[in-house]
Parts: structure tokens; C-alpha cells; sequence
């Protein structure tokens, strides 16, 4: 259960609701995960800022969801893994063969493999990564705009999974669990 209340749209604060209602007109949902953040209206514009900004960026839908899957699973964060899950294989219709291969950091197909080793490496050095990851990911054919996103994309997962843990957030996504 939820360690925080999940502010639904009829009961929120005007400036709560307008935000909620703005997720329910872009995704056609309403996630728990929104509900739970909007606890803090600043919570949920900042997270909706970073992934609005992220979305119009130089990486395919498709790599940044393997990379959400990826984060989900390096954190054992069933929530996320269990959304990431649904959004990847019907929203970026992702096969579940490719969904697998994402939460272990691989792809078959070559761009979002470079983009996976980068972001494996970001996620399990906690940052802190070597040289040679750059020099490889260049060597790969991404740019230094598609590192950077690779990075940003890693960083927001990290806080919607640490949030989730952190949370508790009830599940509102078929399950998919990390240790399955």
C-alpha cells in the first residue's frame, strides 16, 4: 500500500488537478505513480519538465524506454518495470523478446545496444564511468547529444524508481516483477 496518499483529480487542489488532468489528456491514464508525486505539485511539474524535455530529444522513443526497463531492473523496481513493460510493448511496440534483452542491457538492434552499454555503465559506476565508455559509445555512431540524453534518460529513471521504492506505490500496471 501506498506510503503516501494518491490524490485523485476530483479531491486535488486546483493547481494539483490541473496537473493530473494534463496526464490523464496526454497518456489517456491517470498512473498512480502521478497521483503519488502530485502530493507535491512541484514534484510532478519537475519529473513532467524532464520527461516532456527528454521526449523531444535526438533518442528514439523505443531506446529510451529499453533504458527505463534497463534502470528498472539494475533498481528492482517492479513498478517501473511493470509500466515501462506495458508502455514498451504497446505504446513503442516493443517484442517481449526485446523487453528482455533491455532489462539485461542488450538489444539486437545496434544503436540501442551502444545506448544500453552506456547506460548499464552510468547506472552500475552510479556515474561514475571510464573513458573508454564514451570512446565506445562514440565508436557505436551516437553522438554526443544522444550521450548526454543517454545520461539524462538514466537519471530520470533513477528518480521515478527510487520515488516508486520509496513510495510504495500501489500497482496500477499488469505485474512484471525484477526477480521473474
Amino acid at each position: 500500500m501506498s506510503r503516501i496518499p494518491l490524490i485523485q483529480p476530483e479531491t486535488a487542489t486546483p493547481a494539483a488537478a490541473e496537473l493530473l488532468n494534463g496526464v490523464q489528456k496526454a497518456m489517456g491514464v491517470t498512473p498512480n505513480m502521478t497521483k503519488a508525486m502530485v502530493n507535491s505539485p512541484a514534484v510532478l511539474k519537475g519529473y513532467l519538465a524532464f520527461s516532456g524535455a527528454l521526449a523531444s530529444g535526438e533518442l528514439r522513443p523505443e531506446v529510451r524506454e529499453r533504458i527505463a526497463l534497463l534502470a528498472a531492473q539494475e533498481n528492482e523496481c517492479d513498478y517501473c518495470l511493470s509500466a515501462h513493460t506495458y508502455i514498451a510493448t504497446k505504446v513503442t511496440k516493443l517484442d517481449q523478446g526485446e523487453v528482455e534483452r533491455a532489462r539485461h542491457g542488450k538489444s539486437a538492434d545496434p544503436q540501442a545496444d551502444a545506448a544500453l552499454r552506456l547506460a548499464a555503465a552510468v547506472l552500475r559506476s552510479r556515474g561514475d564511468i571510464a573513458d573508454g565508455d564514451v570512446v565506445a559509445a562514440r565508436e557505436a555512431g551516437l553522438s554526443d547529444a544522444e550521450i548526454a540524453e543517454i545520461i539524462a534518460a538514466v537519471s530520470l529513471s533513477i528518480f521515478t524508481n527510487y520515488f516508486n521504492k520509496a513510495v510504495g506505490t500501489d500497482l496500477d500496471w499488469p505485474e512484471v516483477r525484477h526477480d521473474q
